[in-house]
């Protein structure tokens, strides 16, 4: 087993990078070593951010160091690969109409597929939580098929309300709230990811599951 490569983030953070690739052995290390590191956490140790291939480990740096984090989390590093066995499945509802899928016609036109095919496709992937990123609440998911997989467009698109559901090359993604993407929405759902006034605002975990059923337009 490879060990992972720690490499300074600045003055109060450390990474602890274990690939490259998107991959779910990969994200199953990632994982092992967040739940190591919550059960015995260096002192100054503040928070950790699971990613698809890397853990970012943030700490005090008026209490600590890179190098003392460092030694203390490397031998947590070997432990075995997470088991997600157990983890919690989600059912998301989607619509795909076309008002809540404003870029279905385009992905199946570019894809050489009916769209009725790629609404099939996409119910069908296995979708997993790998991590929260770039704006509050937005879970990436992996498992879209490889059917499915486009690049994202060349220029963002403003106007896509909270609870689009999109997608762009391996990743899936459910928005938080209204803002531009060049991700292509294929549907909407009306999941809330993120709920800022619950006890829980975050609805997953990384390592949880997804399933998508389809629903109707309300």
């Amino acid at each position: 087993m490879t060990p992972p490569i720690f490499r300074p983030a600045g003055a109060g953070a450390l990474l602890a990078d274990f690939g490259g690739a998107i991959d779910e052995a990969v994200f199953a290390r990632v994982v092992a070593l967040d739940r190591a590191l919550a059960h015995a956490a260096p002192p100054g140790l503040i928070e950790t951010v699971p990613a698809y291939t890397s853990l970012l480990l943030v700490f005090d740096p008026l209490a600590t160091d890179h190098a003392a984090i460092e030694a203390l989390a490397a031998p947590h590093a070997a432990a075995p690969a997470a088991d997600f066995a157990n983890v919690a499945t989600h059912e998301v509802p989607v619509c795909y109409d076309c008002a809540d899928a404003p870029d279905l016609a385009a992905v199946a036109e570019r894809l050489a597929m009916p769209p009725e095919a790629v609404i099939a496709a996409h119910l069908a992937g296995d979708y997993r939580v790998f991590m929260y990123g770039f704006a509050p609440g937005y879970a990436y998911l992996g498992g879209v098929p490889e059917a499915l997989h486009l690049p994202r467009k060349p220029a963002a698109v403003r106007g896509h309300p909270l609870g689009s559901v999109m997608i762009a090359g391996p990743q899936c993604l459910i928005t938080t709230l209204p803002m531009p993407t060049g991700w292509w929405v294929i549907g909407r759902t009306p999941l809330r990811v993120l709920d800022a006034a619950a006890e829980k605002p975050f609805r997953f975990e990384p390592g949880d599951r997804v399933r998508f059923t389809r629903i109707a337009a309300a």
